[in-house]
């Protein structure tokens, strides 16, 4: 059985997609030991709890500095023996000591086709705003490795999304979730935790 951590910061979409399919066993042989997300207020918290999975808050406003932080985070992971990492919207970089420890058991859903529209600044919206702003017909979603770069990591699976003309931000960022972030990284975890 794949112990699986999942770090979020927000909503938490990407985490019901997960708990949804290990529900429904489109996800098999994983199960989620625990959620931590950054903030305080993110529904992802809300989610784990309804679902009856370990949630907890780390956030970087309750220690002194950075360097407290990422200890105290990488305590939190470590408490829980994960077999796998897995960064569903969560807007923090990741400390190397992390990373190291970690090396090829971390794993990220980023809202682009890698090499587009990734790296330092791209996350969110953000992500959605640059690719209508360059016109792009297609965009889409990306499952990759985590390792020291931002979205530098082997890419594990990938899934387009048609551009429609009438998009905007928010209406391509729904479209990229519902038809491919959802997707892609239940697929992932079941693919690791069935290899």
């Amino acid at each position: 059985m794949l112990k699986v951590l999942v770090c979020v910061s927000g909503g938490g979409t990407n985490l019901q997609a997960i708990i949804d399919s290990i529900g429904n066993r489109k996800i098999k042989n994983a199960k989620i030991v625990r959620v931590i997300s950054n903030n305080h207020n993110a529904f992802a918290l809300k989610r784990a709890e309804n679902a009856g999975i370990d949630a907890v808050c780390v956030s970087p406003k309750d220690y002194p500095d950075r360097e407290a932080f990422n200890d105290a985070l990488l305590s939190a992971i470590n408490e829980k023996e994960p077999d796998l990492i897995v960064l569903a919207g969560f807007l923090v970089v990741l400390p190397e000591k992390i990373i190291n420890e970690y090396k090829n058991r971390i794993i990220n859903i980023h809202p682009s086709l890698i090499p587009s529209f990734c790296g330092k600044g791209f996350y969110g919206l953000k992500v959605h705003e640059e690719a209508l702003k360059k016109g792009v017909k297609v965009t889409g979603a990306t499952v990759h490795y985590v390792d020291e770069g931002t979205d530098t990591g082997k890419i594990i699976l990938q899934k387009a999304v048609n551009v429609e003309e009438d998009d905007t931000p928010e209406t391509l960022q729904r479209r990229v979730m519902e038809q491919a972030e959802w997707e892609l990284l239940p697929q992932a975890i079941n693919m690791i935790a069935n290899k």
